[in-house]
């Protein structure tokens, strides 16, 4: 999936996440913010990371504030922001297809 402009998704709540996905400089540049990072960091990382992976994307940075968001959570954020990233209209979006 090629990154055409910045797409976000999510807020700001609690048990939610802000996802901002941009173009990268070559390859998958991860800023993650979270509350529970020293617990839960390592584990958030693989999730995100494995998402954008299924998407097919390699070359994004990524931003990511966490609020302590489940792992489904985290997956619709990256999703959703990726497809508004790529400026995918409603008929292109696999919805429930890409991430399982």
């Amino acid at each position: 999936m090629e990154i055409k402009c910045t797409g976000i998704a999510g807020t700001m709540e609690s048990s939610d996440a802000m996802v901002t996905i941009e173009r990268g400089g070559g390859g998958i540049q991860l800023q993650l913010t979270s509350p529970v990072i020293h617990r839960f960091g390592n584990h958030m990382r693989s999730v995100i990371l494995e998402t954008l992976e299924r998407l097919d994307i390699h070359d994004a940075v990524v931003t990511v504030v966490d609020k302590g968001a489940l792992d489904c959570t985290l997956k619709a954020r990256v999703e959703g922001a990726a497809f508004r990233a790529a400026q995918c209209s409603q008929e292109r979006i696999p919805w429930g297809g890409a991430v399982r």
